[in-house]
This record gives C-alpha cells, sequence and structure tokens, in this order.
C-alpha cells in the first residue's frame, strides 16, 4: 500500500529518547571495559583479559546493531491509517486492538500493544516507541470511529 493511498502524514514516532540512552551507555562502558582490557592485555600478557576484550567488543557492536535497526522502526501516523517498519494499515483494516502489559521485577511494568487485522495479520508494538501511549489512543479512536 503506498503512502498516496494513506493520506497526508500526520506524526512520526521514532525510538523513545530513554532506550537510545541506554543503548548510548552500554556502547560507551562496553567500549571503556574493550579498551581496558586491550590495555590490561598488553601489560599482563595473560589471555583472560583478551577474551574479556573480545566479549566487551562483541556487547559493544550487537548493540550499535541493534540500535540502528531500532532506529528503521518508524511510526508513522497517516490520515487514513499507518504505517510500522515495512507494515502498512488503513484505518478500517483492523479489527482489534490488545493492550498487554507484562509485570517486570525490574523497572516496573512493560506495556505493549498489538494490532490484529481483518485479514489475520498481527501488528505489534513495544515501549520502545516514543509516544506509545499517544499511538494507542489514536488507534483506539479510529477504530471506535469505524465501529460505530
Amino acid at each position: 500500500m503506498s503512502e498516496l493511498q494513506l493520506g497526508k502524514l500526520e506524526s512520526a514516532h521514532g525510538i523513545s529518547p530513554v532506550f537510545m540512552q541506554r543503548a548510548a551507555v552500554i556502547a560507551v562502558l562496553s567500549f571503556v571495559f574493550f579498551v581496558a582490557m586491550m590495555i590490561a592485555f598488553s601489560i599482563r600478557q595473560n589471555l583472560g583479559y583478551f577474551l574479556l576484550a573480545t566479549a566487551f567488543l562483541l556487547v559493544q557492536l550487537l548493540t550499535l546493531f541493534g540500535w540502528l535497526m531500532q532506529r528503521r522502526a518508524e511510526f508513522r501516523i497517516y490520515e487514513n491509517g499507518f504505517t510500522y517498519k515495512k507494515q502498512s494499515c488503513q484505518w478500517n483494516e483492523i479489527e482489534s486492538m490488545a493492550v498487554k502489559t507484562e509485570s517486570g521485577l525490574v523497572g516496573g511494568g512493560k506495556t505493549g500493544c498489538e494490532i490484529r487485522k481483518t485479514n489475520g495479520e498481527k501488528i505489534v508494538l513495544n515501549e520502545s516507541l516514543h509516544g506509545i501511549d499517544k499511538i494507542r489512543q489514536r488507534i483506539s479512536a479510529e477504530t471506535e470511529k469505524r465501529s460505530v
């Protein structure tokens, strides 16, 4: 479905700044520990330091890769629907929306949203999107409008 059919762009929601900050902190700390372990390896010539440095480098690379992949996950709201990643949906294609809350030991509960389309396809949104509450409100308002 083209963006022309969805109408004018109303808002775009990228990754939440909280999650970007977490990824940046993890990347910086893993790089610092990588450099420290390489220095310790060059001084002491112990294989354990090299293995630790390799592990910290892998953590940094995986964090940066995940951050780059999440940057593409932008939720765009249009007049007649929305797009998320490679999926697009018009308002009249939404069958139902379920809000999911998972309790966690650290950091409290995590909220998400599962959107079911009339063709059976599912679109799952998680809390990493900036403004997830506004997105849920807009989708529920549009589905209520269509059901009346």
